[in-house]
């Protein structure tokens, strides 16, 4: 989908008309040089792409031997947007996902230009409880993707379980969190399993296993509980997802179509993770 680097893409501006044998006219008998793979053909708004081969050499300026145009005008758009990093491959999957079918001329992050063409596009469905908001995972995984160690066409969908509703659902006296976080809210008598507090009543806990697990060793009885495990709560539909457990000690897990990452992961596990997944 995306050159190797921008640098191997050069940008001319032209005046004839950007027409498949106006173009061949144009390059055949040219030199190009050393580093350049690809023309951006520019005439007015028309745009063209051209991929180029030189010949074997060690001089600066070679002959072009071979070409193809790969993007006529009436299939190129053009995007100008600073915050796009070119180099990226996510970054420029998410220009190509808005153009569908065409080729995309992007001038990006620092004015450097470069294109993506048509290609597939790898989704990504990330699944995390809130509150705190933003979920930790979603930021983690912007931060991966923009990091550069994401390698791949990926294109994130962030998808959020609000603990909030689950608490909606409790039919006992008090509700039971794991941890307390900032935007909880409840109209029954909140309590927090971190806090070991005393329960004088019958809760409902909105936990995984773990917590539950936790619990009983605690209050050495049985409790009402609500799921709130993204793992469990993932639907088996085939999707590619990114989910966090905190049965994951470190690293990552790859579970059929579901990537799992510590409760603490960090970036580069993120990014790992990711990687594995679309391997």
């Amino acid at each position: 989908m995306l050159p190797g680097h921008c640098k191997d893409v050069a940008v001319r501006e032209v005046d004839f008309p950007l027409t498949r044998e106006d173009i061949d006219r144009e390059i055949a008998g040219k030199k190009a040089y050393t580093r350049c793979d690809h023309y951006v053909l520019r005439n007015g708004t028309d745009l063209a792409v051209v991929r180029i081969a030189k010949e074997d050499g060690k001089e600066l300026f070679r002959p072009i031997i071979e070409h193809e145009v790969i993007a006529l005008p009436d299939n190129t758009v053009f995007v100008d947007d600073p915050a796009v990093d070119v180099l990226n491959a996510p970054a420029m999957a998410s220009v190509s996902r808005k153009h569908p079918g065409k080729t995309v001329v992007v001038q990006g992050l620092f004015g450097h230009v470069s294109f993506v063409q048509p290609g597939e596009v790898l989704d990504l469905e990330v699944l995390d409880v809130v509150p705190p908001s933003p979920s930790k995972l979603s930021v983690l995984v912007s931060r991966a993707l923009g990091s550069g160690m994401v390698d791949l066409p990926v294109v994130p969908e962030y998808r959020e379980i609000d603990l909030n509703d689950l608490a909606e659902k409790v039919s006992t006296d008090g509700v039971l969190f794991p941890c307390q976080a900032s935007g909880l809210v409840s109209d029954r008598p909140t309590f927090y399993l971190d806090q070991v507090p005393k329960i004088d009543r019958e809760v409902t806990l909105i936990g995984c296993d773990l917590s539950a697990r936790i619990f009983r060793s605690l209050y050495r009885r049985d409790v009402e509980r609500i799921e709130m495990c993204p793992q469990e709560l993932a639907p088996k539909d085939g999707k590619k997802r990114l989910v966090k457990c905190c049965k994951v000690r470190e690293g990552f897990q790859i579970k059929g179509d579901l990537a799992v990452v510590p409760w603490g992961a960090t970036v580069r596990e993120v990014a790992d993770a990711i990687t594995a997944l679309f391997a």
